[in-house]
């Protein structure tokens, strides 16, 4: 089984204007480990995973799940 972590750090990045750069120096990581984030290349930690949360200010649910997020303006059963 694999365990893939989906999010949509980049998708609230560009809703806030928030380059990788200014992202990674708010969160004290490196602006590439916020691509390798955002491409699914690299789980966070639960630590840094709650800190993305808190940075957009939104729960942890609505940046990380375990299933495909819906694509926006997709219909849900």
């Amino acid at each position: 089984m694999s365990e893939i972590v989906y999010n949509r750090i980049a998708l609230l990045r560009a809703e806030r204007g928030v380059t990788r750069r200014q992202l990674a120096d708010a969160l004290g990581v490196h602006y590439q480990t916020v691509g390798y984030l955002e491409r699914g290349e690299y789980s966070p930690s639960l630590y840094l995973a709650l800190r993305i949360a808190a940075h957009f200010e939104v729960p942890v649910e609505v940046v990380f799940s375990t299933t495909p997020f819906p694509r926006i303006g997709e219909r849900t059963a």
